[in-house]
């Protein structure tokens, strides 16, 4: 990765734009390009972006820009798609979104780019792995947002829920970014204290975290239906990612990344928890899922398996 700390965003949307204004408000990086099929649009998102500097936190330069503007960037970031409908699950969207992620793909890799390319569009596994099977990047370069909100998101749930600081809740949503996810209980910590020890303590039920779970599921569904699409909570997540790679902070969070058997599923990308460091994932941190675990992981790479193929399908 080259010194310059430089990010390009292609894609405008909510989620690119919640992205890029957290990082005004974190700082981070040295140069902002965005990048959208709509020019106008990324240039006035750029004016509005460029009118807060006085006020972010360190230097930035931004602009709008083209393709080219990727040879030399660190890391992109691709949230170009079309948004989830209401009722509408995030595997329904393939098709529609898999010859735009090839298209945005094909420029990207022609620029030149050697950076970390992160995908954010949904659904985001299988849009991970066709970016991968497209750029023919090495699988360690190329990132999918995987769960690292829906684990955001249970952890708020669970700290609301033990009235402790959600940085105490160690705990992972697995599997696919969407409805066949699950949390493997038996590897969830509060503090270092096991959490099914802590609730056999005080008493309460494990039922409470399967309607915790189930929150967590639903959450997308529940937030597109009263504001249409999600956008915060993914903007800075995506910002989270970002830092842990310029970073260098070889720290665990919960991508979309390529399986190679580290937990006896081959050849997809799915969300798992994974090292991230400058040179994107070291490595895949393999959990010992118990019997019930392991089927309901292997049930979401199986849904996963089939959606990829479809998306295959229908760019060929």
């Amino acid at each position: 990765m080259n010194d310059k700390r430089k990010l390009v965003l292609v894609g405008t949307g909510f989620v690119g734009m919640s992205m890029a204004y957290s990082f005004l408000n974190t700082g981070g990086i040295d140069e902002l390009v965005l990048i959208d099929v709509d020019k106008e649009k990324a240039i006035g998102e750029a004016m509005d972006l460029q009118h807060g500097l006085p006020y972010a936190r360190g230097k930035m330069s931004i602009k709008a820009g083209d393709y080219s503007e990727c040879k030399d960037a660190s890391i992109v970031v691709v949230s170009a798609g079309v948004a989830q409908k209401d009722g509408e699950t995030r595997l329904e969207l393939t098709n529609r979104n898999a010859k735009i992620m090839k298209s945005v793909v094909e420029q990207i890799r022609d620029s030149g780019f050697g950076g970390i390319l992160v995908i954010a569009s949904n659904p985001v596994d299988s849009m991970t792995y066709l970016a991968w099977k497209v750029s023919g990047y090495p699988k360690e370069r190329v990132i999918g947002s995987g769960t690292i909100l829906d684990t955001a998101r249970l952890r708020y749930l669970m700290s609301e829920y033990l009235n402790i600081s959600s940085s105490n809740i160690h705990a992972y949503i697995m599997g696919e970014h969407g409805d066949s996810s699950f949390v493997p209980w038996t590897h969830a910590y509060v503090g270092a204290k096991s959490l099914l020890d802590l609730l056999d303590e005080k008493h309460k039920n494990l039922s409470d975290l399967h309607a915790i779970y189930t929150q967590v599921q639903q959450a997308a569904y529940e937030i597109i239906k009263r504001k249409r699409s999600t956008y915060y909570g993914i903007g800075l997540s995506l910002n989270r990612l970002v830092h842990a790679i310029l970073d260098d902070e070889n720290v665990i969070l919960t991508v979309s990344a390529y399986q190679n058997g580290e937990y006896k599923q081959k050849g997809l990308y799915i969300g798992v928890p994974a090292m991230i460091n400058a040179q994107g994932i070291k490595e895949i941190i393999p959990l010992a899922l118990n019997e019930v675990d392991q089927a309901k992981f292997n049930h979401s790479c199986d849904t996963l398996r089939e959606i990829n193929e479809k998306s295959m399908e229908s760019i060929a």
